[in-house]
């Protein structure tokens, strides 16, 4: 039966005359009655957001971000650094669902590139901060925005002290949210 109505089909449309403007021309409703699809033809990408590109409404409401750590004072001032800790898992806990797992991979590639010999270690530090930059889009961790930051602060600076202190942060971090 389906078979019939699928020959008949065909049987139609060959007997059909071509349509005006080429083949891909106003294909009309889409199926399941839904209508053209909205903003053109299929391989349009024109602006269709204000500001263009990708937009953070597909993310949820963005978030006024809390002021950025301050790097000499968390070399400097191990208080600061277990306050910029608490501060982070509390905002993780109120924001976002990251999991545990998540942070301690990210953890445990710190401690690779803390690790790693002086003359790699900068190098190290940029493809954490990629990596970190991944995890936070694909997984919406909008709050731990202020650590990409200060990634960046750190491996700008390039110095080991810093590196450690940062370390020691995320690794504060993690034993927060345990």
């Amino acid at each position: 039966m389906a078979e019939e109505q699928r020959q008949e089909g065909n049987k139609e449309r060959e007997n059909r005359p071509p349509r005006e403007g080429g083949q891909n021309r106003d294909r009309g409703p889409r199926e399941g009655g839904r209508g053209p699809r909205p903003g053109g033809e299929r391989g349009d990408r024109g602006d269709r957001r204000e500001g263009g590109g990708r937009g953070d409404d597909r993310r949820g409401p963005r978030f006024e971000g809390p002021p950025e750590i301050e790097l000499e004072k968390l070399v400097s001032d191990s208080l600061y650094l277990d306050n910029q800790a608490h501060a982070i898992v509390s905002r993780m806990r109120d924001m976002d669902s990251g999991t545990r797992s998540q942070l301690r991979r990210l953890y445990n590639a710190v401690r690779r590139a803390v690790r790693a010999p002086e003359n790699e270690r900068q190098h190290e530090f940029v493809m954490v901060r990629a990596r970190l930059a991944y995890t936070i889009a694909r997984h919406s961790l909008r709050s731990l925005d202020t650590l990409e930051k200060l990634l960046l602060q750190v491996t700008r600076r390039n110095d080991a002290r810093g590196y450690e202190r940062f370390r020691d942060l995320f690794e504060a971090i993690v034993a927060y949210n345990e």
